[in-house]
């Protein structure tokens, strides 16, 4: 019995839809309609023939009925809008990466034909240099 009691006190003493709706709109969230609407109505002419003549009749048509539906808007909470400036971040962080390995992969590399050329003239001229002091 006192279960129960405590179970209808929870119920009674509990917070309404209507509450939680006037603290969301004190937040920042809008109500908007749900829907609206729209008819698209056209023109269209049958021909038909009456005594070997050619008649034309103009005919209103409903072609199509497009329901638009409007956002509403709901704030986001810290947490979603730390995680959304995460993810931000992050992009951006991928996207300098990406063009610093483009800059990288379009820079001529040197060529190394060159570094030997001039490792072997120094070894050379140290070589006729080391024979040149002896010879004097």
């Amino acid at each position: 019995m006192n279960f129960k009691i405590l179970i209808l006190a929870i119920f009674v003493t509990s917070c309404t839809a209507n509450y939680h709706i006037r603290k969301a709109i004190k937040k920042g969230y809008r109500c908007d309609s749900v829907a609206d609407t729209i008819k698209v109505t056209s023109i269209d002419s049958i021909p038909y023939i009456l005594h070997d003549s050619i008649y034309w009749e103009k005919v209103l048509v409903q072609k199509d009925t497009i329901i638009r539906y409007k956002r509403s808007f709901v704030p986001q909470t810290r947490w979603q809008t730390k995680i959304e400036y995460k993810l931000k971040r992050d992009t951006i962080r991928q996207v300098q990466k990406i063009e610093v390995a483009k800059y990288k992969s379009q820079k001529p590399n040197p060529d190394f034909w060159v570094l030997i050329l001039g490792f072997v003239m120094g070894m050379g001229t140290m070589y006729l240099f080391r024979y040149s002091k002896h010879n004097l």
